[in-house]
């Protein structure tokens, strides 16, 4: 059961209403996550503006952003963001079986992102530390020093939302990510 009540766009603090309405829009309905960050407008507003940072800017697909995201999710044992991360996995091609594999560590279906999602369980796991050979590997997997090192913004995200959802117990309100 989770700690606070899920606001809607209605129920939110003034500031907190518009990002909450536009994210029920996008996603069809006011996930808990997000309904549960609008308590505060500073949880809310941070949230939309690293995924606004995020595309504007970013070099990562969707594809690679949901992979990131189901490895940081598995390593901090976010149920939520593993559910979550699985149906937006497989909203960009990936099958559930490939969630499955990248969740355990054992992508076989693509070298350059097993190197990289590599990086992000390593960094994840370790404080952000990850061995030298592995950003080698990384390198030599063809990504760049430029998408390494946005890597980084990217587990900050996941983290942020995964020990939101630690910290507040959401309640999972979508279909839950299969077992390991």
């Amino acid at each position: 059961m989770s700690r606070i009540t899920v606001h809607t766009p209605e129920t939110a603090p003034e500031e907190s209403r518009n990002e909450l309405g536009a994210l029920g829009q996008k996603f069809g309905k006011v996930l808990n996550i997000h309904g549960a960050m609008a308590h505060s407008p500073v949880v809310l507003q941070s949230y939309v503006a690293l995924q606004q940072v995020i595309g504007d800017y970013g070099t990562f697909d969707a594809r690679t952003r949901e992979a990131i995201a189901l490895v940081v999710g598995n390593v901090d044992e976010c149920t939520y963001c593993q559910s979550a991360h699985t149906m937006g996995a497989k909203a960009t091609g990936l099958t559930e079986d490939q969630t499955i594999s990248i969740r355990k560590g054992d992508v076989d279906f693509d070298d350059k992102l097993a190197a990289l999602l590599e990086l992000a369980r390593q960094s994840t796991a370790n404080k952000g530390a990850v061995k030298d050979s592995d950003w080698q590997a990384g390198l030599d997997a063809g990504w760049t020093d430029t998408e390494l090192t946005e890597l980084s913004t990217h587990i900050a995200l996941n983290l942020f939302t995964n020990y939101f959802n630690h910290l507040v117990e959401t309640d999972l309100d979508i279909p839950a990510a299969p077992g390991l």
